[in-house]
C-alpha cells in the first residue's frame, strides 16, 4: 500500500511526550515515515491531554480544521489516542466523525493494528467511491478501534503494554539531535485526586520490573543519551515486589501498585526480595555510569522517604531536583481536593528535603517546583491568602500556576459545583504568578557568581528565532510536534544554519534545573550533549546568563 507519512502532535505533559515517542519508533520500525506537516500526512495523529481546558479544546480545533483537510483528501486517516480519547469514548466520535482511530494511554501497542485496519478501510472505500470514504470510514474504524480496547488492561499477568517501552527504538536522528530521553518507572495513579482525571484515564497505579527499566536505559546509553528522566504520576511510590512477580511467555509483568505508608527509614522496607524508589535510584547510577544526569517527576509529597533523599544526597549524578506540587496551602482546600496530606506535612517534607540536599557552597543548591490550582471551589480569600504564604516559604524556582476548570469524569465535576467567579480566579491566578516571579528572581540572582556543571542542550529559542529556525525542545523524533511546535531540531540542521568563529548563544541546564545561556563560538555544536563548567554573571528572573570556564 505504499509508505505512509505520519503527521503526530503531542499535548500536555512529559508522560505524553514519551509515549508519543515510542509509538513514533513502534510504527518507523514498521515503515511508516515522519512529516512535521500535516498537510503532508497520509495518516495524522493527536496524543491528547484532559487534564487542562486549554489543551482540549487546541484539539478540537485540530479536529475542526481536518473537516476540510478531509474533503479535499478523503483517503486522509485522522487518530486520536491519550486521555481524551478513553475518557470520552464514543461520544468524541459522534461529536467530531472526522476521527478514524482512537487509542487510550492504556491501548497505545495496539496502535499500529488499528493504523492498518484504517488506512485499509479507506482505500477500499475511496476504490469504490471517494465520498463514501468521507462518510462512512470514520464510524466504522472508530468502533473497531472502541472495540479493540482490552478488558483487563489493569491484570499484571496480561500487560502486552509494556511490550511498547521494551520494544523502544532510538534512530540515528535521535542521536544525533538529543542526549536526553524519558523513561517510564510506573504507569497510572492510585489517588483519585478530585480535580484529576488521571486515574479514570491512565489506569490504577502499576509498577514496571527494575530490570526492564535498567535495560532500557542501558540501551539508551550505549546509543549516546547521557541524560534520563524517569516518569511517573507519582514517581516516589515506585515499588517493586519480587516474590509476587509474574511470568507471562519468559517476562516479568509489571505489577499492580499497592497504596502503603511509607517511611523515613531504609530499614523498614523488605529487603532484597523489594525494589523499593530510593534502590532503583542507586542501582541505576551505580550500574549505568555512562548516564552523567538522572532526573525524575512527579513526586508526591507524602511516603517520600528519607532512604530516597539519602540516596540523592550520596550520588553525584543524581540531580538536586524535585518537582513536588502542594497544589494549595489551605488544609481546607487539601481534604477537599483529596490530596492526602497536610500543609504541615508538606511543608515538614520540604524541610526535610533542604536539609539533606540543599549544598549552595559545593555548587549544588537544591531547587523545588511545584504546581497550584487556583480558584478551587469554595476557595475563600483566606484560603488563598494560606496558599500565598505557603509559596513564600517553599520558595519554588518555579510553580505551574493554574485556573480551575472543572474536568469531565472527576469527582468535582460531578459534585462539586464550580462557584469561584472567573474574575476572582483571575485576580488571585496573577497576583500569585506576580509573586512566585518574584521569588524566582531572588533565587535566580543568588546564582551569580556561583559556578555550576551545565548540561548543553542547543542553541537557545533566541538564536534560532535569528535564523528562523525556531523550535521547542520535546522528544526529538523527528516529526512530533509538542502543542504545535516542532521538536528539538537535529543538530545537522543547527549545522546548516550557523557556521565559522561567529559567537551565538547556546542554552544549558543545571543539575537543579535552571537554566543557563552562555555564548561559544557556532562550530562548536559538538558541545550540545556534553556536560560544560560555566560561571553565572547574570541573572533576571529563571535565566541565568554565564561564561564557560
Amino acid at each position: 500500500m505504499g509508505k505512509k507519512r505520519v503527521y503526530l502532535e503531542t499535548f500536555g505533559c512529559q508522560m505524553n511526550e514519551l509515549d508519543s515517542e515510542l509509538v513514533a519508533g513502534s510504527l518507523t520500525s514498521l515503515g511508516y515515515s515522519f512529516t512535521r506537516d500535516s498537510d503532508d500526512a497520509d495518516i495524522v495523529l493527536y496524543n491528547t491531554c484532559s487534564v487542562r481546558e486549554r489543551a482540549e479544546q487546541k484539539v478540537w480545533s485540530r479536529l475542526g480544521a481536518m473537516k476540510t483537510a478531509k474533503k479535499d483528501r478523503p483517503d486522509l486517516v485522522v487518530g486520536v489516542l491519550g486521555c481524551m480519547a478513553e475518557r470520552d469514548g464514543t461520544d468524541l466520535m459522534h461529536r467530531m466523525p472526522v476521527v478514524d482511530v482512537m487509542c487510550g494511554p492504556a491501548e497505545l501497542d495496539k496502535l499500529p493494528e488499528l493504523i492498518d485496519n484504517a488506512v485499509r478501510t479507506k482505500a477500499a472505500l475511496a476504490a469504490d467511491d471517494p465520498s463514501m470514504a468521507i462518510r462512512k470510514s470514520a464510524k466504522a474504524v472508530a468502533l473497531q478501534g472502541s472495540a479493540s480496547r482490552r478488558s483487563s488492561t489493569l491484570a499484571a499477568a496480561g500487560d502486552s503494554l509494556e511490550s511498547l517501552d521494551l520494544g523502544r527504538m532510538v534512530s540515528p536522528v535521535d542521536v544525533d539531535s538529543k542526549r536526553s530521553a524519558y523513561v517510564r518507572i510506573t504507569r497510572g495513579c492510585n489517588k483519585f485526586c478530585t480535580y484529576c482525571v488521571v486515574p479514570h484515564t491512565r489506569g490504577a497505579e502499576i509498577h514496571r520490573p527494575p530490570a526492564h527499566i535498567i535495560d532500557e536505559i542501558k540501551m539508551l546509553a550505549d546509543s549516546g543519551v547521557v541524560e534520563i528522566t524517569l516518569l511517573g504520576q507519582t514517581v516516589n511510590h515506585y515499588r517493586f515486589e519480587h516474590g509476587s512477580a509474574v511470568t507471562v511467555d519468559g517476562v516479568v509483568q509489571p505489577q499492580k501498585g499497592r497504596t502503603y505508608k511509607g517511611s523515613h527509614h531504609r530499614d523498614s522496607f523488605a529487603g532484597d526480595e523489594t525494589t523499593t524508589f530510593a534502590d532503583l535510584l542507586y542501582r541505576i547510577h551505580e550500574e549505568v555510569p555512562a548516564i552523567r544526569r538522572l532526573r525524575f517527576v512527579t513526586s508526591y509529597p507524602r511516603d517520600f522517604g528519607n532512604d530516597v533523599l539519602e540516596v540523592i544526597r550520596d550520588c553525584p549524578r543524581i540531580c538536586r531536583y524535585i518537582h513536588v506540587p502542594a497544589q494549595t496551602g489551605s488544609n481546607r482546600m487539601l481534604k477537599m481536593m483529596n490530596r492526602g496530606y497536610t500543609i504541615e506535612e508538606y511543608d515538614e517534607f520540604i524541610d526535610r528535603c533542604r536539609s539533606y540536599l540543599d549544598q549552595p557552597e559545593l555548587g549544588r543548591p537544591l531547587m523545588l517546583s511545584g504546581d497550584v490550582i487556583v480558584g478551587f471551589p469554595t476557595e475563600t480569600d483566606e484560603d488563598h491568602e494560606a496558599t500565598k504564604r505557603m509559596l513564600e516559604r517553599s520558595r519554588y524556582k518555579n510553580c505551574f500556576i493554574f485556573k480551575y476548570s472543572p474536568r469531565p469524569g472527576t469527582v468535582a465535576y460531578d459534585k462539586i459545583p464550580d462557584d469561584i467567579p472567573d474574575e476572582i480566579k483571575r485576580a488571585r491566578n496573577n497576583e500569585l504568578l506576580a509573586l512566585q516571579a518574584r521569588i524566582s528572581d531572588e533565587i535566580a540572582r543568588e546564582q551569580v557568581g556561583r559556578e555550576f556543571d551545565v548540561f548543553v542542550e542547543g542553541l537557545s529559542r533566541k538564536e534560532h528565532k535569528k535564523r528562523g529556525t525556531d523550535v521547542k525542545p520535546g522528544s526529538g523524533m523527528v516529526g512530533i510536534t509538542i502543542n504545535g511546535a516542532a521538536s528539538k531540531a537535529p543538530v545537522a540542521v543547527m549545522d546548516e544554519a550557523v557556521g565559522g568563529d561567529e559567537l551565538v548563544q547556546f542554552s544549558g541546564r543545571t543539575d537543579g534545573d535552571l537554566i543557563v545561556f552562555f555564548d561559544a563560538p557556532a562550530q562548536r555544536t559538538d558541545l550540545v550533549g556534553t556536560v560544560v563548567r560555566a560561571r553565572v554573571m547574570d541573572a533576571d528572573r529563571l535565566n541565568l546568563r554565564g561564561e564557560l570556564i
